[in-house]
Parts: structure tokens; sequence; C-alpha cells
């Protein structure tokens, strides 16, 4: 008598079930899915509106405290602690408490502390200190809720589509970077530097509202019966499992994953590169002539084209394989950074880094989709670290060693060193095992990803 072979999506699959259909072209999803989509695509903006105040808002606030450039950077450096905390924290506890619709109120928890911090900003921050130990809460809501914003898209998408899901996710950052000048000039037209905060609890509390309606273990359910009835592959085997071993266990997991691991190397240098290039290149542009209101403006014209880039590349990575994805944003990366150093005028500004958005922001989603897929019982973790270490450590270096060259070697070899970086990710890419099957086959998702 012979048996069946079992193909990788057995284990999803309930007794009696057709094999699951190989992925279609366009993203295929219940209702669901996309609702949970739109609302922290939303909350993604939140984030990136909310980095975005304290630099337009700035000068106003200096002038009233009467701050030194060294009070004025610890302003900066509080928010960037919270970042860190936030990020290792929320990821950790995520996957403690449990994931799927577990998640929607350790979410709820991390957005809660960014709007009400926003809030308290407009209320209470008559002294400097006090404002300054504002910046704690919003600088951990900022790091925890990203982190479990992905982790929670990736589990309400079928997995053929979770590098879309992720790309479209994740275009709340250049949307937001884009908008939150015009939106900070209007609430300053008629108000002050204070109500610019409200802007984070006008926003962030439909949003928790929204999410606590949606994401229920109801929900959830008819989602997963959904991609069952449709020939697809489940993100998780289960609605909401709990990352196994003691309280360090998820951390254990993912320091034992080779993907992480690498994973977390291959956004450093994506971070690195891109905190060098976006700190001076103002600097850059005004040494050319041009005036600091044009150059401020120009800075963010990648944001009109990151959304394209991130959805496409999401959605390309599910097609392709997360390898080929970012071994071509690699390279991609590379040759725009030198594209930098002939920059001398607006117009050239204008279409170097109009270009540049297609590829700037889309590494960040096929990495974390490469990581949901490796760590499903871990992806907070994962990912928390990941924004943690990687964010904390370029963040705290970058700038100041790009400084460095920029002062003795100049600009050139400033942005040789950057593009030399970038390349420098194919190392760890060369060694991250495929997540994506070449057959179209889906592997049914665990955690017994390569461990070191």
């Amino acid at each position: 008598m012979s048996v069946e072979p079992q193909t990788p999506n057995d284990e999803f699959r309930q007794p009696g079930e057709e094999p699951a259909k190989k992925a279609s072209l366009l993203p295929h999803a219940p209702g669901t899915s996309w609702l949970i989509l739109l609302v922290t695509t939303l909350a993604i903006l939140m984030t990136a509106i909310d980095g975005g105040i304290l630099p337009a808002v700035l000068p106003a606030i200096v002038d009233e405290f009467g701050l030194t450039n060294a009070q004025a950077g610890m302003i900066n450096s509080v928010f960037f602690a919270g970042t860190i905390l936030g990020a290792i924290f929320f990821g950790w506890i995520a996957d403690r408490i449990g994931s799927g619709y577990r998640r929607t109120w350790t979410w709820i928890i991390a957005m809660a502390l960014g709007t009400l911090g926003g809030a308290l900003t407009f209320g209470f921050s008559g002294a400097f200190l006090s404002f300054l130990l504002l910046r704690i809460p919003m600088g951990i809501s900022r790091g925890g809720s990203e982190p479990v914003n992905v982790a929670l898209v990736g589990e309400w998408w079928p997995r053929e589509y979770r590098g879309f899901a992720v790309g479209v996710h994740h275009t709340g950052f250049p949307l937001g970077q884009f908008a939150t000048g015009a939106l900070i000039a209007l609430v300053l037209g008629v108000s002050g530097w204070r109500e610019a905060f409200l802007v984070i609890p006008l926003i962030g509390i439909p949003i928790m509202i929204a999410q606590a309606v949606i994401g229920t273990k109801k929900h959830q359910q008819n989602v997963y019966d959904w991609i069952d009835d449709h020939g697809l592959t489940r993100p998780t085997q289960e609605l909401s499992v709990r990352s196994p071993g003691d309280m360090m266990g998820p951390i254990k997991e993912v320091l034992k994953s080779r993907n992480a691991l690498l994973c977390m190397a291959l956004i450093f240098l994506f971070l690195w590169a891109e905190s060098g290039a976006v700190t001076f290149l103002t600097v850059q542009l005004t040494q050319h002539g041009i005036s600091l209101t044009q150059a401020a403006l120009v800075s963010g014209a990648s944001g009109l084209t990151g959304w394209i880039g991130q959805v496409g590349w999401g959605w390309a990575s599910d097609r392709t394989g997360r390898k080929f994805a970012l071994r071509f944003l690699v390279i991609g990366w590379a040759v725009m950074i030198l594209l930098f150093i002939p920059l001398s005028s607006l117009t050239m500004a204008w279409v170097v880094l109009i270009l540049w958005g297609l590829v700037r922001n889309a590494p960040f989603p096929v990495v974390y989709a490469l990581l949901i897929d490796s760590l499903p019982r871990s992806a907070g973790t994962a990912m928390g670290l990941m924004i943690g270490i990687a964010l904390g450590v370029s963040g705290v270096f970058a700038a100041m060693v790009q400084g460095m060259v920029i002062d003795h070697f100049g600009f050139t070899a400033h942005y040789v060193m950057l593009a030399v970086i970038c390349l420098l990710g194919l190392i760890p890419l060369a060694k991250i095992r495929e997540t994506v099957p070449e057959d179209g086959k889906w592997k049914a998702a665990s955690a017994d990803d390569e461990i070191l």
C-alpha cells in the first residue's frame, strides 16, 4: 500500500481539504484582511507624523524654553532611547501574550502610550523638564507599535500575499513623511506648537477603536475559514499561539535563528546608509546655493514614490522570492547613493530623490515578511530586536562617523563609503535561507528555522 507524499501545505489543511492552489497574480484576501491592513497602515502613518512633528516645531520650542543646542539634541536622544526600549519590550511581550487576535491588545497599549503622550504634551508641557519626560512614552510607543503592527498584518493575510500586505502597510512611512510638513504648517497657522501634538490622539483614538472592533477571535476565525475555502495557506496553523519556553524563550529562539541574525545585520547596513545620506543631504544642497527652505522640501521627495517601491517590491518578493528582491534592492541602493555625489542643483535633486524613493523604504517590508516566514511564533520579538538593535546602533554611530568622513575627505568619499556599506549587505543576504518556495507551494509556517 503506497502512501501519498506530504506536501508543504499539508500541515495547514484540515482532513478532507484539497491541496492549496498556487497564488494568483493579484492579491486575493477576505474583506477583514483588507480592513486590518487599512488600520495598521494608518497606524504607521501616525508613527511617521509623530516622528516629523518635533523637527517641524523645534525652533518654536527652543525659543520658548531658551534651549541650547545640546538641550535641543537631548529631546531627540530621550525619544530615541524610548524607541529602542519600546521595540524590544513590546515585541517580546506580544509573543508572550500570544499571536493573532491576542496581539490586538498589546498593540492598543503601545499605541495608547503615544496617544496619551501627545495629549499630555498639549496640556502639561509648561516647563522644559515635563516636555522632555513626555517624550519617553511617545518614544516607547513609536518603537513598540511597529513590530506588533507588522506581526498583526502577517497574521491576518494568506501567506501567499504576506510581502504585498507588509509592503502596503509600510506605505504609511513615506506618505506620512511627505504629508507631515503640510499638516503641521496648517496647525501652526491657526495655533501654537503644543496644538501640533494633538494630531497624535486625533488620529490614534479612532484607529485603536477600529482595531478593537475588527481584531477579534471571531473575525480571525472567519479569515482562516475563508483562506481554507479558497485553497490558500494560513499564516499560522492556530489562531493564536504563545512563544514556547520560559520568559526568555522568544529571545532565545530568535538568537538561535540564522535568518533572524542575518536579517538584523542586513537591516543595520541599510539603516546606516539611510541615516548617513539623510542627515547631511540638506547641508550638501545648501553648499551649492540652494536655500534651506528648498533643500528641506526636496529632501522629502522620496516619499512621493516610496509607496510604489514598498508595495511593488513587497508584492514581487511573494512571486520571485525574498532574496531576489533584496539582492536587487541592495544593488539599487548602492547605485542611487552614488548618484548623490553630483547633486548640485534643485532640479537634479528632485529627479534623484524621486528615483531613490523607488528603493529607499522597500527593503524593510521585504525583510519583515522574511522574518515572519522564518519565526511565526516569535515574530514580534524578532522584529523588536531588529528594530531596537539595528536602529539603535546605527542611529548612535552612523551620523557621527559619516560627519567625520565628510569633514576629512568630502562628500564624494562619504557617498562612496555608504555605497560600499550597502553592497556589504550581499554577504549576509547570501547566507539567508529563502522562505518563498520556487514551485509556488507554500511550506507550512513553523518555528523550525535554521539553527546556528
